[in-house]
Formats: C-alpha cells, structure tokens, sequence
C-alpha cells in the first residue's frame, strides 16, 4: 500500500490453558517488545475483571510493566473502565505513568464495567448507574489531568496539567457520539460488535467538534487478525478464540484453550452461527488472505488507524501473525 495506516495491537494478556497470569504477562511484553520492532503504532491493554483467561485486570499496573520494557512504541490502556473507578484515581494512575514514560501513554476510556454485575460492585460498591455518569466522569477526568482552575481545592499529583490524551472507545454508537461532541480520537471494538461499526462511525464523522486536542475526526477500529504462513495453521489457530467466546457466552469462561483440528461437536447450530455473526470482521489465513481482507476492512471503514488483536495459544506463532500482518500492511 502506497500511503500504509498505522497500525496497532489490542492485548488482553490472555492466560492460556496450563499457563498462569506470570506467564500470560511476560509474553505481553515480549509480544509489545516484538512489535515495537516491526513499526507499530501502539500497545494497548483492556481492564476486564473475573475472567480466568485475563491477566490485564490492574490495567495500569500492566502498562507500566510493558512501558518499561519497551522504549519508544506508546502504551495504553484500551481501555479503562471507568465504571469502575473515580475519576482521581485514573487520573493519579496516568499522571504517574506520563511522568514515568512521557510521550507514550495514551488512556482509553470505556462505558462498560468489563465483569457482570456482582463483581463491578466489589470494584466499587456505589457503581450502580455509573454508566448514566460516564460523560460528566469524562469531563471530570480530563479537567483533573488540565490546568489547574481558580479556586480548585482536589488536584490530581501527578496529573495536573500533562494532557495525557484520552480516547473514547464503544461498541454502539452511544461513545462515537460523545466523542464527537468533545473532539476527542474514537476507537471502535469491531472485534466483538460488528453490528454498529459503520453507522457509529458515521455518527463520529458527521458530529465532530474540533477541540484544543484535536481539529479533525480521528478513527481507529479493532480486528481479530490470525496470521500464519500455511492457510490451514492460521484456521486451526483461531479455533481457541472461537472455543472461548462459546464458553463465554455458556456463562463458563476459560483460560484461552489450545486449538482444535475440527470446531464440529464443539458447538450447536446456534452458537456456530452466534461465533461466525460475532466475528465476522476476524481475517484468517496465509498472508494473500491476510493482505486481502485487511484492505478490505480498510476500505469498508476509511479508518485511520488499524488495531489488531490476537489471541493465539502458542506464542510463537502469536508473534509470527503480528509480523505478517506488519508484512503485508507496509
């Protein structure tokens, strides 16, 4: 491709079947470490909380373990779950990695709380209705991580005044609206929720307002990518991420299971059709296939920027698909 779109990685440090959180951690940063090297934009990491395939729950935690071992690629959360905390503590959290690491942190903002409902309340017991709170949470946190304002008696130490950039991240159009209204950069999980990936960003584009932080819409959509030099391989690959989202929807979740030859008598009719609806954006295969689908993505949604994500069960061969797609993308 002539003018290549940026492209970037969605990690959930996923915990494969007979591994543990440890593991599942140093192989996040060996892959952030790897793509660094092939020229991606960004590494970031999702909050998500009670799920035994998922090392990333202490999201800021996680970027500072990555940050610190990497040096120039910029790490993120994507996203924090706002739900989840008071807009303080988040905006404490990121002022101390921008001053640990300034210039790469980048902070993702979710509506969702990421877990069911008994445990978003252990997380914060006054958490009911949070959501309805997420745009005034929204300006509280970006005026915390401002200027100071006169008179202003709670300031956030580190924070005050380091305009980490903040993004919006959604999955309806609810967030591509509000991060219009603000000006803010919008992330779409088209990985998980297809449904609404064009007319959310369409609402973004049409809606924006531009702002101190940016004068123009600036989108970027994820995508489950599985790579691998042999057709066959990349297929069997994937069948870890079909098995887990079967058990997730069964209300059964799982470290990521290792790959099956054949999905059959794994699943019902309803839920082959559930997995294939969900995942209809999923490019896999050999780098032709690769190279094709992504294009075609890239030109269904005029994004600006390409987010990956892959949960593969061998890491090897997790690293070798972010190469190939770095290969046929630049």
């Amino acid at each position: 491709m002539s003018d290549p779109v940026p492209i970037s990685v969605l990690d959930l440090a996923p915990i494969a079947d007979g591994t543990t959180a440890a593991e599942a951690l140093r192989r996040s940063l060996e892959l952030a470490q790897h793509v660094e090297k092939l020229g991606y934009r960004r590494f970031w990491l999702a909050e998500h909380h009670n799920m035994p395939g998922i090392a990333s729950s202490a999201t800021a935690i996680v970027i500072a373990h990555v940050a610190a071992g990497t040096s120039r690629i910029r790490v993120g959360a994507g996203g924090i779950m706002l739900p989840n905390h008071s807009p303080l503590v988040v905006a404490e959290q990121f002022g101390t990695l921008e001053s640990l690491f300034p210039g790469r942190i980048d902070l993702g903002l979710g509506r969702a709380p990421g877990t069911d409902r008994e445990t978003m309340l252990a997380l914060r017991r006054d958490a009911v209705g949070a959501e309805n709170d997420f745009p005034a949470h929204v300006q509280e946190l970006r005026a915390l991580l401002g200027p100071p304002s006169p008179g202003q008696r709670v300031h956030a130490v580190p924070g005050e005044g380091l305009a980490v950039p903040i993004w919006l991240l959604g999955s309806s159009g609810f967030s591509a609206r509000l991060a219009a209204a603000l000006g803010l950069p919008f992330a779409f999980a088209s990985h998980f929720a297809p449904d609404y990936l064009l007319p959310a960003l369409e609402v973004y584009r049409r809606e924006f307002t531009p702002s101190a932080s940016l004068d123009r819409p600036y989108a970027m959509a994820a995508i489950n990518v599985v790579a691998a030099d042999d057709e066959r391989d990349a297929h069997r690959w994937f069948t870890s991420v079909q098995q887990q989202f079967i058990n997730l929807r069964r209300g059964a979740p799982t470290p990521l299971p290792p790959p099956v030859d054949s999905m059959e008598g794994r699943w019902t009719d309803s839920e082959r059709a559930m997995v294939h609806h969900t995942l209809r954006y999923a490019v896999v295969g050999a780098p032709d296939t690769v190279r094709t689908g992504l294009r075609a993505f890239l030109q269904l949604t005029d994004v600006d920027e390409l987010q990956v994500t892959a949960h593969i069960f061998d890491q090897a061969a997790r690293l070798r698909s972010f190469e190939i797609v770095a290969d046929v993308l630049q």
